[in-house]
């Protein structure tokens, strides 16, 4: 096998992927067929269009899948410089949607800019820090340009306002910045500024107070974000241990509002059971686990680190979903990776774990089986050893 050689891609992440793009189709169409028959006279009208998301999303996984990961190396600032101007013009023309600008529209459809920016800014940190290499232990010259980067998307999806986007982008960026080895000094620094800074947003911003202060008092007398999310918790005890069966779900009917989006666990919960969520939470284990894995047999240092970031992003979205629906954690309004109803999210995240399976299959994980050359007979070989003289 030569070094230019594709080997296959890691099927164990691949397979974890469909099963929960598959699953989200029958989630989603029993969260929101009620719903979706009262606003528009067809139970499975949000069913299509999560289809139609979900036939996108495989499309873009599949280009993820195929285009060499290293080929982004060198579009990386442009891409995150256009995710900066797409972030600029929802804020001014952005459609708002419950007091948030976080939408551009064309005809009858929206993109959600902040989750293009999120991957555009994670694929150009790496970029940097591969090239830059101990350079970023350096504030001017490699650490400072980068925070400049960072504080950038971060401060424009902020400014939407979008609390938990533009939080877990910071996180995300900090986490980058530590596996690459940057001063700690420089990193404690950035944190004990960006604390101060995200707590004076969550103090302009009523809604991140509210959502805050219900989860600290555990009050269900502050309205709608904390009647859902306890909701939500009174399904997952419905379920119990093997839920109350697919469709089945009673909260999805009288209670829980909007639970085909960032509460589409509770449903989960509720129709499915504790072996349910666990088989779900399974799935993003192996995505974990098989992540990492990638990152450690990748031939470079660009795509050891867009392994770790795709990963923890898919990981980390995924736990702070369940934790949010649980009352483990306050609301965000973060979606459960390929499960919840929207298609931004949907269609970025699995362009993301495309680009880990092509990383995937340029690793030494799963190689090819190669043809041994025949060896040639006795007799061959001495007539080819034969210096025939003339």
């Amino acid at each position: 096998m030569t070094r230019a050689q594709r080997n296959h891609i890691d099927l164990p992440t691949l397979v974890a992927v469909l099963v929960l793009m598959v699953l989200s189709l029958g989630v989603v169409y029993s969260a929101s067929s009620t719903w979706a028959m009262e606003k528009f006279g067809e139970s499975n009208r949000l069913l299509n269009l999560h289809a139609l998301k979900v036939l996108l999303g495989l499309v873009a996984l599949f280009v993820g899948m195929t285009i060499d990961y290293k080929k982004y190396k060198k579009l990386t600032k442009p891409v995150v410089i256009m995710s900066i101007a797409f972030l600029t013009i929802t804020l001014i023309l952005g459609g708002e949607v419950k007091g948030a600008t976080r939408w551009l529209r064309f005809g009858g459809l929206s993109l959600q800019p902040s989750e293009f920016a999120k991957f555009a800014l994670l694929f150009h940190l790496c970029s940097l820090i591969s090239t830059k290499g101990e350079t970023i232990r350096d504030f001017k010259k490699g650490f400072l340009p980068m925070m400049i980067w960072i504080g950038s998307v971060a401060g424009l999806v902020l400014l939407q306002p979008n609390f938990s986007t533009g939080s877990m982008i910071i996180l995300m960026s900090l986490v980058m910045l530590f596996i690459s080895r940057a001063r700690f000094l420089h990193l404690f620094g950035t944190m004990a500024a960006a604390i101060p800074l995200l707590i004076g947003v969550a103090l302009t911003r009523p809604h991140v107070l509210q959502r805050l202060q219900m989860f600290i008092d555990g009050s269900s007398s502050g309205g709608k974000l904390s009647y859902q999310l306890m909701q939500g918790i009174i399904g997952f005890g419905t379920g119990g241990l093997f839920g109350v069966g697919p469709g089945l779900s009673k909260q999805r009917d009288f209670f829980l509002p909007e639970s085909y989006g960032d509460f589409v666990f509770s449903i989960v919960g509720e129709e499915y059971g504790a072996i349910g969520t666990i088989f779900f939470m399974t799935l993003f284990l192996i995505i974990m686990l098989r992540g990492f894995k990638i990152a450690k047999s990748a031939r470079d240092e660009f795509g050891r680190l867009l392994a770790i970031g795709i990963t923890s992003v898919v990981t980390l979205y995924a736990l702070v979903n369940a934790g949010v629906t649980l009352g483990i954690l306050p609301t965000t309004g973060l979606p459960m990776p390929f499960v919840s109803y929207g298609g931004s999210s949907l269609l970025f995240t699995s362009f993301a774990v495309g680009v880990l399976l092509n990383i995937s299959a340029q690793t030494d994980m799963h190689p090819r089986a190669a043809k041994t050359p025949e060896q040639p007979t006795t007799a061959q070989s001495l007539e080819d050893k034969t210096v025939k003289v003339y």
